[in-house]
């Protein structure tokens, strides 16, 4: 019940307070995120963390500007892959090798069948595939933020392409995708911190077949 109390603790704050999330906290959620599911393992996306001011207060002006993104202790940026080729997919065969200690030629099936899958597709396809795997890392961090008691708040609200120039995540074969702001609530200043949590009932949610 510890974890659905976390749930039903968490909301996305509309302020936060500026007081810094303890490093023990922020890494225990950056894990959860590194942990997370990915279809085949690849993870196709990277993560940029910041604590900056003065990055904040810039990604600030590209967000709507929502104040979240200044009055949080940490930003983070989920980033998807642009292009994903056959040596992404070499290296992360060679990383299952060195991690099992096993040779990478044993692994040779497990690569064919990931390039005829992804290598099949084409670029746009390839790149909305790695989105929605970030997506999945933007989830298990909000589930990790609340079980920490670390409010979380994602955010599609923002300027992409100037956010990508700002970031030059061109240069690195990136393109973001979510913006989550890691703090505490301001409960004095935010008008849902004490509000009912809102959720449809699970026998409308939930449709169960036989």
């Amino acid at each position: 019940m510890e974890l659905l109390d976390a749930m039903n603790w968490r909301y996305a704050a509309k302020r936060m307070n500026g007081q810094p999330v303890p490093e023990e906290k922020l890494n225990t959620i950056l894990e959860a995120i590194r942990l997370s599911a990915s279809s085949v393992g690849l993870q196709p996306y990277n993560v940029i963390v910041t604590d900056s001011h003065e990055l904040k207060g810039k990604i600030h002006q590209l967000a709507c500007p929502q104040p979240q993104v200044v009055e949080a202790s940490h930003i983070l940026i989920f980033a998807a892959w642009t292009s994903l080729e056959a040596e992404h997919i070499d290296r992360y065969i060679q990383l299952i090798a060195d991690t099992r200690k096993t040779s990478a030629d044993t692994l040779t099936p497990f690569a064919d069948s990931i390039k005829g899958s992804l290598l099949t597709m084409d670029d746009e396809q390839r790149y909305n595939w790695a989105a929605r795997q970030s997506y999945i890392g933007l989830g298990s961090a909000l589930i990790a933020a609340a079980v920490e008691k670390v409010d979380a708040t994602p955010m599609e609200g923002f300027n992409g392409s100037a956010l990508d120039e700002l970031l030059d995540l061109p240069a690195k074969g990136l393109k973001s995708i979510a913006i989550l702001a890691l703090g505490y609530r301001d409960a004095e200043n935010d008008f849902l911190a004490k509000a009912a949590k809102v959720r449809r009932p699970a026998e409308d949610f939930f449709l169960e077949m036989a």
